[in-house]
Parts: structure tokens; sequence; C-alpha cells
């Protein structure tokens, strides 16, 4: 059995002798993106990463399974995998630690923004202390969380203790939520509830449907001055209208683990803006999320390699492809 990471490391400091022992029989493999169609000979699995599987190298090998590392399955072409017998998997982040290492960045993101952090600090280095800027806090803040998942639950239970009303958006809203939140509504009612959000924090899904979800007409739907944080996916945001709301004051801060092209460039106009607190999609790169996420994600390729179909698969295919 052969697995071959799509990516030549998973991160700095992420102890990769654990994966290994947890499959064993395994032979793990990896090599940089742009060599993934050569790369194929053999493998019996293929984690993505933050790569793309499209169709042209689903149909290039005779692997069986996509399995990603964690969550994200966006840039992964399910319905070719599915035609080709190849079965298309997760971690699911209440799981394998993704949600709560996430939702602990959200918060850091949204405190920063709040308490004007990057201006605090920039005070005490010039020592001008008369002009100690004034933060906010979230006591009595409505926060609305777009997205309602792992990680947006993940968020709400985080964030509670801190005494901000909580209003949430999710495709399903008669689906059960956590107490926390006063509110649920559907993605039809997105812009009422903007328009009461002291702060966003975008934790939805990317899929076909929604890319561009935070568009111009929704940051226009938000109070002056609100704060918003992402940390899904860099897709769901219309950067050019986040540039320009910041401009305008409508954002008085942002905070943004993920952008639409990873990597961001780092002279781009959204890194280097005055209001923005960037991070190079670390939300999910922590010890713990690793530990986790490398016992379920070995588990289920354990579970493919005995034969029997993998655990939290997105697809059906009718018969499976092995290389076996």
């Amino acid at each position: 059995m052969r697995l071959l990471f799509a990516r030549e490391r998973l991160g700095d400091g992420v102890p990769a002798e654990i994966l290994g022992s947890l499959l064993p029989g395994w032979e793990i493999a990896a090599c940089p993106p742009d060599r993934l169609a050569e790369s194929l000979d053999g493998v019996t699995a293929i984690c993505p990463l933050g790569t793309k599987i499209g169709a042209d190298i689903l149909a290039a090998g005779e692997f069986g399974l996509v399995h990603q590392f964690g969550v994200g399955l966006d840039r992964v072409d399910v319905a070719a995998a599915t035609e080709l017998g190849v079965w298309v998997a997760r971690v699911p982040g209440d799981l394998g630690g993704n949600a709560d290492s996430v939702a602990e960045l959200a918060l850091l993101h949204l405190l920063a923004l709040a308490r004007r952090l990057d201006e605090s600090r920039a005070a005490l280095a010039t020592g001008s202390w008369t002009h100690r800027p004034a933060g906010r806090s979230l006591v009595d803040a409505t926060v609305v969380i777009v997205g309602l998942g792992a990680i947006g639950t993940a968020v709400a239970r985080r964030l509670a203790p801190f005494g901000p009303r909580l209003l949430a958006v999710r495709e399903h809203p008669d689906k059960p939520a956590p107490a926390e939140i006063a509110e649920v509504a559907g993605p039809g009612r997105l812009h009422e509830l903007l328009g009461q959000a002291d702060a966003v924090v975008c934790c939805a899904m990317l899929h076909g449907g929604n890319e561009g979800l935070f568009s111009a007409a929704e940051f226009a739907a938000m109070k002056p001055g609100v704060l918003f944080v992402n940390v899904a996916r860099g897709g769901l945001v219309d950067e050019s209208a986040l540039l320009a709301a910041l401009d305008s004051g409508r954002v008085a801060g942002a905070g943004l683990d993920v952008f639409a092209r990873e990597p961001v460039d780092p002279d781009g106009a959204l890194v280097r803006h005055p209001r923005v607190l960037a991070t190079p999609h670390v939300g999910w790169h922590t010890g713990l999320m690793f530990r986790r996420t490398s016992e379920v994600f070995a588990a289920n390729l354990n579970r493919f390699a005995r034969g029997e179909d993998p655990q939290w698969a997105v697809n059906s295919p009718a018969f499976r492809r092995s290389p076996d």
C-alpha cells in the first residue's frame, strides 16, 4: 500500500513519525504539487492537502481513495472521482481537533481586532502612552457566526463566556444548534443578521453554490465599523469588495487566515492593509490537530486497506478502483 501526500511536508514542527507508526505496511511518499501527475505509479491513496485533484489526476492514476488530512475537499473533483470508482473522504473537524484549533485562532483574531492589539503594541514601541487606542469589549456585542458546523459550533462555545449575543446563519436553520446561540437563521436572512452584527465570523464550508458569499452587497449590509474574521476558505470572500469596505471604514478591521489564492502575495494590498490581521492558513496547524487527525486518518486508511468502505466519505462509488 502506498500513500502519497500531494505536498512535500505537512508543516513546520509536525512529527511525521507519528503518522508512520500508525500505518504499518504502508509506504508514505510525498511530492510537490507540480509533480503529482508523474508520481502516481503504485499509489493506493492520495492525500491532497491544498493541491487540486481534478479529473486529469484522477484519470491518470489507479488509486482508489482520496483522503484529506482534515476537512476541506473543495479542490477535489468528487463527481469525477465517483465515476472512476474512487472514494473521497475527510476527517470530521470535531474528531480530528481541527474545529478546536481553528476556533481558537478565530478568537485570537477577533480579540486582537477588538482590542486593537497592533496599535497598542505600536504605542508601546514609540512610548506614546498618551495616545493609547481604546479597544472594544465583547460584552453585550452582537457576533454573527456564518456557518454552524463543527468549527462554527466550537467558535460559539468559546465566545459565549465573553458575554456577546450570538446569532448564526446556516444552510439548514432547523437543525439542532448549540445552546449558546440566541437565534439561527437561514441564508435568506443573511443580510438581516449582518445588519445587527458588531462582528462577523465566517466558518462556512466552501462549495460550488456559495463562492463569493461575502460580496459588496454583504459588506454593505453590515453596520459601519463591523469587525470581520474569516477562518473558513478564501473563496467565500470577494477580496476586492472586502478591500473597498476596509478603505471606506465600513469594515473597521479584518482577521484573515485564508485567502482566495494561496500562498497569498505577502505584498498584496489586503495583506498589507493597516486594519488587517493576516496569518498564513495556520488555524488547523496545532499539535492537537496533527495528533488526533493522524489517528482518525490512519484508522480510515487501514480500514480501506482491509477492503472496507471508508468512513466519513462524501461519495459512494458503484465500484472500487485499486492498483492491487
